[in-house]
């Protein structure tokens, strides 16, 4: 039994050690605390021990040697083990796969304690002593490996086969249970979970999965047992045709040899051995065809089933959805929708009609207003004097310089003598000119 690692911090602490090795009091009710504090401290332990070990049970022997320090055995520890069983934590082993299912008990799996109950629990709580050997299942520990015993089988190449051989779950799972023991547990647990069935069949020990689309496992069918047979047989064939090839392949290594000694009959008696290996192997190789032939059609035939289902769950569903549904009530729900859509086109020409008389009105006021004012007589305003008007003949146009044709080029003296003409030409005009800005040369 090795030692359990990480312990805790209290381990090196000699004086808390001797405490916690120190055998609980008869009466919790003397010192709770103490009787408290122990406990808090060993069904941890005693858990994580065996979850290090990877097993799901342990006995009393067992955990007295895993604890052992400096000599001494922890002296509470049935005491430990009592209190768990009380609420529930651990069981013992024989109970738990007699609680399951006794026929269990004829597998021969190796269940040590598979043996006359001669303690029942009530015996055991009443008792001040646990037997050394008598193992007890860890109910998490047990419920761990369950899970990951299922999750190991859905993940593995034969999660398609619902039924399968003891031994090819023992070869499939040793990297989760290290024992038997642990296994044959995990799969009591997943049986009481109804995941998993058991039988005996022709002497040889069958473990039934679940599949995923179902809530639990159905019992073994003859169907079951015939697709578990020809899966059996196409194994044993294979491994026959490998074994034929390898031994054809033989023969014709040993009359190459014996045919470089000189012994041309032996080799030509290897190479007629090699024909009847080659077509032994060729008849178990038809037939090995036949038999996947066969289990191709079945798991179509089971995949068409599962067609066939989801069929038939949604015709259910489709029918249950259009229960309170008929041809009348829908002929029914667009007679109402179309009288409500007449009723909203009454309503809407009935305010567009009012909203256009309104308008007409509004109009008619408006003509005759038109028509008053143009019959009201024009405005007289005064004419302009003679003085106040500029007089725009002939002479005053001609005495305008010419527009240039060339580049603007004047001087600010001609500007000024231009000026001058135009306002003595013009009698309205009495202002001084003003100076004007003189212009910038073009860009």
């Amino acid at each position: 039994m090795e030692t359990l690692p990480d312990l805790p911090l209290d381990w090196e602490d000699d004086e808390r050690m001797a405490f916690l090795f120190s055998a609980f009091k008869e009466n919790r009710d003397v010192n709770t605390t103490d009787w408290d504090g122990k406990m808090d401290f060993w069904a941890p332990l005693l858990v994580k021990q065996c979850r290090h070990r990877g097993a799901v049970s342990v006995n009393l022997q067992e955990l007295n040697e895993s604890f052992r320090r400096k000599g001494s055995v922890p002296l509470g520890l049935s005491t430990v083990i009592q209190c768990m069983a009380r609420s529930g934590k651990v069981q013992k082993e024989s109970e738990f796969a007699a609680n399951v299912d006794s026929g269990w008990l004829s597998w021969g799996v190796g269940l040590l304690l598979v043996r006359p109950l001669k303690w029942t629990l009530c015996t055991l709580l009443g008792s001040g002593r646990v037997p050394l050997e008598e193992s007890f299942v860890v109910i998490e520990l047990v419920k761990e490996k369950a899970v990951k015993l299922l999750e190991a089988y859905r993940a593995s190449p034969v999660a398609d086969r619902s039924l399968l051989s003891f031994q090819e779950l023992k070869t499939l799972s040793s990297h989760i249970c290290p024992d038997e023991t642990t296994l044959c547990l995990a799969l009591l647990q997943l049986q009481r979970e109804k995941q998993v069935t058991v039988s005996l069949h022709e002497g040889e020990k069958l473990v039934k999965f679940s599949q995923p689309e179902q809530g639990r496992v159905s019992p073994v069918s003859d169907v079951d047992l015939g697709i578990y047979q020809l899966h059996r047989s196409e194994k044993l064939l294979g491994e026959r045709v490998e074994a034929l090839g390898r031994e054809a392949e033989r023969c014709k290594e040993d009359a190459k040899a014996l045919l470089k000694e000189g012994k041309k009959t032996q080799a030509l008696r290897c190479l007629r051995g090699r024909k009847r290996v080659e077509k032994r192997a060729d008849r178990l190789y038809a037939q090995l065809e036949t038999v996947k032939g066969i289990l191709e059609r079945i798991a179509h035939s089971q995949t068409d089933r599962l067609v066939m289902q989801a069929y038939q769950a949604g015709v259910a569903a489709l029918r249950l959805s259009l229960k309170d549904v008929s041809v009348e009530k829908a002929e029914n729900l667009v007679d109402q929708i179309q009288e409500l859509c007449d009723s909203q086109d009454e309503v809407s020409q009935t305010l567009a009609a009012g909203v256009l008389d309104s308008t007409a009105a509004d109009t008619d006021e408006l003509e005759e207003e038109l028509k008053s004012l143009l019959a009201e007589p024009a405005p007289e305003f005064p004419r302009p004097s003679v003085a106040s008007s500029c007089v725009l003949d002939d002479t005053f146009f001609k005495s305008l310089p010419k527009v240039p044709d060339t580049h603007l080029n004047v001087t600010d003296e001609e500007l000024d003598r231009e000026l001058g003409r135009l306002t003595l030409s013009d009698p309205g005009v009495n202002r001084k000119p003003s100076p004007l800005k003189r212009p910038e040369p073009a860009q």
